[in-house]
Order: structure tokens, then sequence, then C-alpha cells
């Protein structure tokens, strides 16, 4: 494989990461515009952005086993297609049923079937194994880029042509990134020394019954929770300490730019630390910033290094994540066994988008939320430890 081959597949993978997640973090922007628009409620809205983390997360392993037989190219650009459909229509969401249909389910799984687990599961089938992991840490990255150039980019699009026109730029930008989907095309062939091909049924079982990829799916669904009470409720964290809307959306691009240095790092990293270690490292230091963060005064400058430092340990859970998975089972399925782990990841995002707003609706503050957070993300750092990493089995089915 050439030089140029590998820069133009990471590239493409980068790309799409950087658009589809750029997309959902941009969405926690759109909750009081829709609200001045609609006057749905914050728990009516906060309930279809929690059944959008839940989608994304369900989309995941449904997307990876279409990919897993038929090709990661395919499925990217029907996701990036699906992501441009409902983030255009959803200025016509009227009615709770209409915005959980549009941003829960259709822009949930366009971005689904353009995620992770897809975007990773290509770069594993079609890079050398030596160049897996600093190139996985570099596609986490993409999806910084895109946090950091889109979140404000939407804000200032808000400002200037208003929420509506905003989605609408969105959603072309969507369109014109279809075309990075042909550089990922394909699939990957038979495990190499089995007697018949391991049916997908097969690979599943065999990973849950595998203690490591329960232990994975635990620390992943901390991560879901942490993440998504973030993306959703920051700008209302902002607005309940009195501070300008602009604070959240340079707090979200912040995240992201400093998750580039995060996944970078973390990608260079698993070439010479054990991927568990780096993990409950990772979670241990949410911990301590967002405990910080509880002690801090609010102020701009507050949220910003309070963003920094989550941002460098944002996405850099997932290079380590994925790897464990390849490692453990091959890349035959790991678009499917990945997916699963995401979706494991997205029910918890559910619970974090979700319950942050009957949290505040309850109570007038995030502070429980916070704490929740806190014992989570130190409940994921030890469940890490125990995991044992070793290279994958080719166990020989019998025909």
């Amino acid at each position: 494989m050439t030089r140029a081959h590998v820069f133009l597949v990471v590239a493409a993978a980068s790309a799409v990461m950087a658009l589809t997640f750029g997309v959902r973090m941009s969405l926690g922007l759109f909750i009081s515009p829709i609200n001045t628009q609609t006057g749905l409620g914050l728990v009516a809205i906060s309930f279809a952005y929690a059944v959008s983390q839940l989608m994304w997360g369900v989309s995941q392993p449904i997307a990876g086993a279409i990919a897993d037989r038929h090709g990661a190219g395919k499925v990217i650009a029907g996701g990036l297609a699906l992501l441009a459909l409902g983030t255009a229509l959803t200025p016509l969401a009227g009615s709770a049923a209409l915005l959980v249909l549009v941003v829960g389910i259709v822009i949930a799984a366009g971005a689904g079937a353009g995620g992770l687990s897809i975007a990773l599961a290509a770069v594993a089938r079609l890079l050398p194994v030596e160049k897996r992991a600093m190139a996985s840490g570099i596609v986490s990255a993409g999806g910084s880029v895109g946090q950091f150039t889109l979140v404000p980019l939407a804000q200032g699009l808000i400002g200037w042509v208003g929420w509506m026109a905003a989605l609408w730029w969105l959603a072309a930008f969507a369109v014109a990134s279809i075309p990075l989907a042909w550089v990922l095309r394909g699939k990957a062939g038979p495990t190499p020394g089995a007697a018949r091909e391991e049916r997908l049924g097969e690979a599943v079982r065999r990973a849950f019954g595998d203690r490591n990829y329960v232990l994975l799916n635990l620390g992943f669904f901390t991560c879901g929770f942490h993440v998504a009470f973030i993306m959703t409720h920051l700008p209302g964290v902002v607005a309940y300490c009195a501070l300008p809307p602009t604070v959240a959306a340079w707090s979200l691009g912040v995240i992201g730019l400093f998750n580039i240095a995060g996944s970078l790092a973390v990608g260079w990293a698993m070439g010479r630390w054990r991927s568990k270690s780096l993990l409950a490292l990772l979670y241990a230091t949410r911990a301590v910033a967002v405990a910080v963060f509880l002690a801090s005064p609010k102020t701009e400058l507050t949220f910003f290094l309070f963003a920094a430092v989550l941002g460098f340990t944002w996405l850099s859970t997932v290079p380590p994540t994925g790897g464990l998975v390849a490692k453990f089972y091959g890349p035959r399925f790991m678009a499917t066994l990945f997916g699963v782990v995401l979706l494991s990841h997205q029910v918890g995002a559910f619970f974090g988008a979700y319950l942050g707003g009957i949290a505040f609706a309850a109570t007038g503050s995030y502070d429980w939320m916070w704490w929740a957070d806190i014992a989570l993300a130190l409940f994921a750092a030890a469940v890490h430890l125990p995991i044992r990493e070793q290279l994958v089995r080719v166990v020989p089915v019998p025909t």
C-alpha cells in the first residue's frame, strides 16, 4: 500500500468524522431557538435529544452489520444523506412527535451510519496492522476538527442568517461530503485459518461470553453519559451562570480543539502502553476535571479551562476502545462489535441528555448531574483495570 493511499483513506475517514460529529455537536445550540419557536419546553426537547443519543447507538451495530456484509462506502453515503435530510427538516418540526422523528431518529440514524464504528472499521480493513493505532487517533481527531470548526460556525450562522437557515447550511455541508464515501468502500474478507467463515451471530455471542468485552461496554456507558450531558446541556449551564451564549459555543469549540491533541496523543501512546491503562487514566482525569470545575467560580476563563482539560479526554477514549475490540476479535466483524460497544455508550448518552433536563426542571440547577458524572467517571476508571489484553485468537470453526 502506497503512502498516498494511506493518506487518502485516513483523510476521507477523518473528514466524514468531522462532518458527522460537528453537526451533532452543533445541535445543542439550537435548543433555545427551537424552544422559543415551538414552546415545547426543555423537558420535551431534551427527550428528543435523548432519543437521538439512543438511536445513534442503536444504528451503529445495524449499520455495522450492513457494512460488514456490503462494505462501508455504501453505508457512509446513505448515512450522510439521512443526516442532511434530518437537519434540513428540523426547522419544520413543530411538535414534540415530529422533533423526536427528525432529530431523534433521522439525524441520529444518519450520523450513526457515518459514525465512529463504520469509519474506524473501514480504516482497520484498508490499512496494514502497524498503521492502525495512529490512524485511529487521527480519525478520532477528525471529529474534534469538526467540533472546533462547525460549532462556532453554526453559532455564527445563527447570528447571521437565523437558526433555520443555519440548519440548512449544515445540511448542505453533509450533502457535499457524500463523495468521500467512495474512498472508504470495500469489506473485510474471511478470517484466515478458519475452516469456514464465522457467522455474525457467532461472533457476537463469542464477544459477550468474554468478560473483557463486557467491561468495555460498562466503561463506554459512562463515557456516553458524560459526553451527552455536556453536549446537550452546556449551553444551559452557561445561561444558568448568566454568561453570554457565545461562551457555550466557544467552550464546545475548545473541547474539539484540545481533543485533536488528545486523540493524536492517545494514538501515539497506544503503541507504548496498554490501552486499558490509558482508558482508566482518561476517565479518572474527567472525574478530577468536573470536581475542580464545580469548586471554581463560574467565569468565562473557568469554562474555557474546563473545556480544554475535558477536550483532551473527549474522543481520546475511542481509539483505545476500538483498538481493544480489534485486538480481541480482529477486523472481520469490528464494525458490528464496536457498534455494540457504541450502543452501550449511547444508552448512557440517553440518560445523560434526558436526566439533565429533568434534573434542572426539578431542582433549578445541574448540580446533581455533575456529582453523578464524577461517580460514573470513577466507576469507568475502575472497570478497565481488570481487562486482560491479548491478541485476537483465531479459532477454526468446524464445518
